[in-house]
């Protein structure tokens, strides 16, 4: 096989698993949309988390709502639990690796806020605790998966929204994976310009 049909191959196989990902994500990533938006009109914030490209991921979403994504309007509050290298270091020499995102949601996540926690595989430890750290503060969850959901689908409760993208490749996960969060940061964008400004007294 020749290097330019591997690269013809992974353009095509990136575009199958994205038309998948149209057809059984649409609602999903809508209701994902909807969650954060309602969560930001109540004064509420998204912490998000995950490791490696996923923390990437992470990072990518929190700089999109606090910065902008394509319209021109005020920073949102968002916190990419993946940045801070003291907390991370510590909590993970103190107690584990496992809890280097659920103590961060402990002391920064409140009830109504939106934990969005990102695992290829579903699998990722730090990141389920993560996910059960956000229930006990009652936050609610937007998760983001692939392959066959792993042991982060069992976490979920019915309010949560899982979006879990139809293939077992991890890089053609992440690659969705970005899609479904620039569909995300869009739709806010586009629910917040509609949303009329108060009248000054």
């Amino acid at each position: 096989m020749s290097l330019q049909t591997r690269i013809q191959q992974h353009f095509i196989a990136s575009i199958e698993t994205k038309r998948k990902a149209l057809e059984q994500l649409q609602e999903p990533i809508l209701d994902a949309a909807q969650m954060v938006f309602d969560t930001l009109q109540h004064g509420g914030k998204v912490l998000s988390c995950g490791n490696g490209g996923s923390a990437g991921d992470a990072q990518h979403f929190s700089s999109e709502m606090l910065n902008r994504f394509e319209q021109e309007r005020k920073g949102l509050p968002a916190i990419a639990l993946t940045t801070d290298t003291s907390t991370l270091t510590s909590i993970a020499n103190d107690y584990s690796y496992e809890r280097v995102f659920s103590r961060q949601v402990e002391a920064l996540g409140k009830a109504g806020d939106v934990l969005l926690a990102i695992s290829t595989s579903g699998n990722s430890l730090n990141v389920n605790r993560a996910i059960e750290a956000a229930h006990a503060a009652e936050m609610h969850i937007i998760a983001l998966s692939g392959k066959n959901g792993g042991s982060m689908k069992d976490l979920l409760h019915p309010q949560d929204i899982e979006l879990r993208v139809p293939a077992d490749s991890t890089a053609r996960i992440q690659e969705t994976h970005l899609l479904l969060i620039h569909c995300i940061c869009d739709l806010i964008d586009q629910m917040l310009l509609a949303t009329p400004k108060p009248t000054p007294t």
